[in-house]
Formats: structure tokens, sequence, C-alpha cells
């Protein structure tokens, strides 16, 4: 990978993206059990049924998605969205997913989030940018809160995973609560 195709690069990940060689990283990441519950995901999927959705959300402008890369041997790591953006409102949710059991609990999630997150408030100008993480990803719910993001509510036994409910927290951060990458 040629260091022009890399969007958005910072010291430990780059983030650029999806094309279709892509594929069947993502498709095996479905597998990793660890990856399946804390993304909370149920269903099987065909490795038709990815390629197909890809290349739609590849093209869809509401949301901006982008594989993370290693920029030291471009092996892929997971993939970062900002989803659902409102431009009126100035507001979008964001969501990530590590697909590469490796890169767990290192903190290049968070790296890849902080990049997207100036990219969304310092080039989208949001205002304020949400998500909702599991009552179990503890990992997850750290690395959100170190980025700046409040826990706003509780959606209380809203997600039932391993034969019991799980609570869905609601969390949020506004522009004026983000710490640029340039400062």
């Amino acid at each position: 990978m040629s260091k022009q195709e890399r969007f958005l690069e910072s010291e430990r990940v780059y983030l650029r993206p999806y094309n279709s060689g892509d594929l069947d990283f993502f498709y095996k990441g479905l597998y990793i059990f660890e990856t399946r519950k804390l993304t909370g995901l149920k269903k099987v999927y065909s490795r038709e049924f990815m390629d197909e959705y890809f290349t739609k959300i590849s093209k869809d402008d509401s949301r901006i998605f982008l594989v993370i890369a290693d920029p030291q041997t471009d092996e892929l790591i997971g993939d970062v969205e900002l989803n659902c953006i409102d431009l009126l409102n100035r507001s979008a949710n964001i969501r990530i997913q590590i697909s590469n059991e490796n890169y767990l609990s290192k903190g290049y999630g968070t790296e890849a989030m902080r990049l997207l997150l100036d990219y969304g408030f310092g080039v989208y100008n949001l205002h304020r940018v949400d998500l909702e993480v599991y009552s179990y990803n503890h990992r997850a719910i750290r690395a959100y809160e170190k980025l700046g993001f409040k826990k706003e509510g509780i959606k209380r036994q809203s997600h039932y995973y391993n034969h019991e409910y799980h609570d869905t927290i609601m969390m949020g951060l506004l522009k004026s609560e983000f710490m640029p990458i340039s400062s």
C-alpha cells in the first residue's frame, strides 16, 4: 500500500477506504467469538452478503467507513465508521470493530477513533458524536471515556447475549469536549 492511499494517519494506525481485497479479512473476523460478543453480532452472513454489504456502505454518503491498518506492516486491524451523519443537526454515530486479535487491548482502536473523530469535528464540523456500548464491554467503555465520551443513559436489559440480558450504555461527545489531534 502506498502512502498516497492512506486517508488519515497517525503514528500507530492509518485509515483508508475499503477495497474488495479486504473482504476475506472481514469475513474471517465474523468467526472470532470475542469480536462477535463485543459487537453483539448474532446473525450468520455469507461471503456474498458481506461483499455486497461492504460495496454498498462504501458508496453511502451518510457514512464514512474506513479500514484500520498498521502503518509499518499494512496488516489490517479492523474498521471504524461515522454513520447516521446528520449535517443539519451536525451529529453522527461512531462505531469501531477490531477484527485482528493481535491488536486488541493495545490502544489501536482508541487511536483510530481519535483520527476519525478529529476528522468529523474538524472537517465535517460535527457538533456531537454518540455511540452505544454493551455493559460487559469494560475495555471499550474505558477507551471511550479516555476519548472524552460521557455516559448519557442506559437502556436496561436491552441486549440478549449468551443466555442473559445486558444493559446498553449510551455515550456522547461534544466538539467542545474533544481534544483535537493538532492541539
